[in-house]
């Protein structure tokens, strides 16, 4: 993929499409608004930009840049929702224990590519979900997991680094916003 504009490349894999969470509901619509409102929040900052935009470190020499953010959190999706809700071998996609910080390592990631590989792994987390209670518990390094902690942890994993996806936008092109 060249430096030119994605946006409408990877429109029909990573356009945003960002509801607000409900005011009042059941605990677990409220919690699956804010998570999928703050997984539409990162695709937003994501927009229109071009590749080489998208690969730009925040502030060198930090390797954090937007497309770096979603693959990170594409491996965080894989890990709560696959490895851990559901025991699946679904080992990381971009990194590993030789490269810990191979989900921010940019340089020749295509980005409609992680975008679909992001979006993919939101749709298997979601599958993964569906049907089983807020009670249900997971287990991981001998510690156990509801899926209300979850969902709590994946909102709070999303809000912090969607924090970092403003300012790495803002001081991209000035555009900034929720």
């Amino acid at each position: 993929m060249t430096t030119t504009d994605i946006s409408a490349t990877a429109s029909s894999v990573a356009r945003a499409d960002r509801r607000e969470p409900p005011l009042i509901a059941e605990e677990r619509s409220m919690l699956e608004g804010w998570l999928d409102y703050h997984r539409e929040t990162l695709a937003l900052k994501c927009e229109g930009l071009t590749t080489a935009q998208l690969r730009e470190a925040s502030t060198p020499p930090s390797d954090l840049s937007l497309l770096g953010l979603v693959r990170h959190m594409t491996d965080v999706e894989r890990n709560w929702f696959r490895r851990v809700l559901s025991a699946e071998d679904a080992p990381p996609l971009y990194w590993s224990t030789e490269a810990p910080d191979g989900d921010f390592e940019v340089a020749d990631a295509d980005p409609q590519e992680s975008m679909a590989a992001w979006r993919a792994e939101i749709t298997l987390a979601r599958e993964a979900a569906a049907g089983r209670t807020l009670d249900d518990t997971a287990s991981r390094r001998d510690e156990t997991f509801s899926l209300r902690w979850i969902y709590i942890h994946m909102i709070e994993e999303y809000a912090r680094h969607n924090g970092h996806a403003d300012l790495i936008r803002q001081r991209i092109d000035g555009a900034t916003g929720e």
